[in-house]
């Protein structure tokens, strides 16, 4: 009996066991119902990374983006911890829990370096500025590209530099005391990076171009020479807005009114030297002159190291020019190096190609000749568009623009007079495309299509007027443009005004 008893316990033991673990069994294929896989394999944003490898597990983020390297996705990053992802902060580095924008140009307040908002063309404005066709991105004022500002600080020209590194472009601005290196890769905040001091003193008249990274300044200041500057510096400055000094300071020369580069060529022209002692006057009240005031020959392929190799005095004085390698309709000189002077008092063609002996190929007046200011090639060298700075006071015209048919470098004739819509003086103008780009004083910046050039029809078709303050012939307002930027962002240099960025609409 005993051993009955014992035997029919065991047998209980064993049904239990079974029917135990057959509800076990069931009560986990219940809790497993919804799961597909294991939860070491579980993907729950379905981004293709499982959550045991995934930086960012419940915000689909398939690129596992991870900006600052912390091992937490920009998806779901909150570097400041202010409660907001960083994709969604408008100041991701400061915390900033109220997001507040007081210019509501989409950077936080607690980052925003410069305040200042977009301001696109309605109804022929973009806040107080006039404008056809052109939105104001960016404006830093003469204080702005300053760091110890004066009264009667003014600016004059301006060029600019794309970083082949970072591809962040630049504004360089001439300004009486300084010249100013701006990063406008985010022209809704330029950045002043830094500022070079004038070589000696103060002047209104500074001019700058750009060689192999490398910035060449000129002055009319006494003494002034030519300052290089290797615009790679820009890259990691700590502590902004510095002030630099130049890599070099050349000073084989003294003044000059403006500095011309063939980058093809990686040759620098200083113009318009005026140095006391010198046989040349060119005005009264201005003596002297280098070559007589003509262009100075300055090899700078090694842009740190100028060789002068001579100069042309053959012209006189000469005002701005440029400089090419020709390729244009007159096979006689294809593969020369050309220079084409605006040259005060008439335009001169010379064949620069061999230092020592440049050519004159040819010299044109135009009708009604008062100062021949500046000129620029059309792309195909066909035509060359040039400005005379005092005919419009002088006649009271209209802002006059003269073409001239290059078809023949040895024999140029007049092919046709542009007039704009405005009685600016024209300062500046430069080339692009189809495109004539102005800086006409008062008037500001011109857009004129010359793509019927041929048939002597050129049509303004935009406009952004960077001196609201008025109107007329007086020497106020935008001094030069720089259109060259591969953005599209186009600089312009105001005298009273500042640096502006503008943009065609859309």
């Amino acid at each position: 009996m005993l051993f009955d008893s014992l035997y029919m316990q065991i047998k209980f033991l064993k049904i239990y066991s079974i029917v135990f673990s057959m509800i076990l069994f069931f009560l986990s294929i219940q809790s497993c119902k919804n799961e597909s896989i294991d939860q070491n394999y579980a993907d729950n944003d379905s981004d293709g990374f499982f959550d045991m490898i995934d930086n960012c597990p419940f915000v689909p983020n398939p690129n596992q983006t991870d900006s600052n390297s912390d091992g937490i996705g920009d998806f779901c990053s909150d570097m400041d911890d202010d409660g907001i992802i960083d994709v969604e902060d408008n100041c991701p580095e400061n915390y900033n829990p109220y997001q507040f924008d007081g210019d509501g140009d989409g950077i936080g307040d607690k980052c925003d370096l410069v305040d200042f908002t977009s301001l696109p063309c309605i109804n022929g404005l973009a806040g107080e500025y006039p404008c056809n066709g052109y939105d104001l991105v960016g404006h830093l004022s003469i204080e702005d590209l300053s760091i110890d500002f004066v009264e009667n600080t003014r600016v004059n020209d301006s060029w600019g530099w794309r970083d082949p590194l970072t591809e962040k472009e630049y504004a360089i601005v001439g300004l009486s005391s300084h010249t100013s290196f701006v990063d406008m890769s985010d022209p809704d905040n330029l950045l002043l990076i830094g500022i070079l001091p004038t070589a000696s003193v103060n002047s209104i008249w500074r001019d700058i171009k750009v060689y192999n990274d490398h910035a060449y300044i000129v002055s009319e200041a006494s003494n002034h020479g030519m300052q290089i500057f290797d615009l790679k510096r820009l890259r990691n400055v700590e502590n902004m807005p510095s002030v630099f000094s130049p890599d070099i300071h050349y000073s084989d020369f003294g003044r000059a009114h403006n500095i011309v580069i063939n980058e093809q060529t990686g040759y620098a022209y200083p113009v318009g030297n005026q140095d006391p002692g010198r046989s040349f006057s060119r005005d009264p009240g201005h003596e002297g002159g280098l070559f007589d005031g003509g262009p100075i020959f300055i090899n700078i392929q090694n842009p740190t190291s100028p060789v002068m190799e001579g100069g042309f005095s053959g012209v006189g004085y000469c005002h701005d020019a440029q400089a090419v390698i020709y390729d244009g309709p007159d096979s006689e000189h294809i593969g020369k190096e050309i220079m084409i002077g605006s040259d005060a008092q008439h335009v001169d063609i010379i064949d620069i190609s061999d230092k020592s002996n440049p050519i004159i190929l040819s010299t044109i007046v135009y009708e009604n000749t008062h100062y021949v200011h500046q000129g620029w090639l059309t792309e195909d060298h066909r035509y060359f568009i040039v400005g005379d700075e005092l005919d419009e006071a002088a006649d009271g015209i209209n802002t006059r623009s003269i073409v001239l048919d290059f078809t023949d470098l040895d024999n140029p004739i007049l092919h046709h007079d542009y007039y704009g819509p405005t009685l600016a003086i024209d300062h500046n103008g430069y080339v692009v495309g189809d495109r004539f780009y102005l800086a006409s004083y008062k008037a500001g910046l011109r857009e004129i299509d010359i793509s019927q050039i041929e048939s002597k029809q050129m049509t303004e078709i935009g406009f952004f007027d960077s001196y609201p303050q008025g109107d007329g012939s007086g020497f106020s307002g935008a001094w030069s443009v720089y259109p060259f930027h591969e953005s599209k962002n186009i600089i312009i240099s105001d005298i009273q005004n500042g640096l502006f960025v503008v943009k065609r609409e859309n």
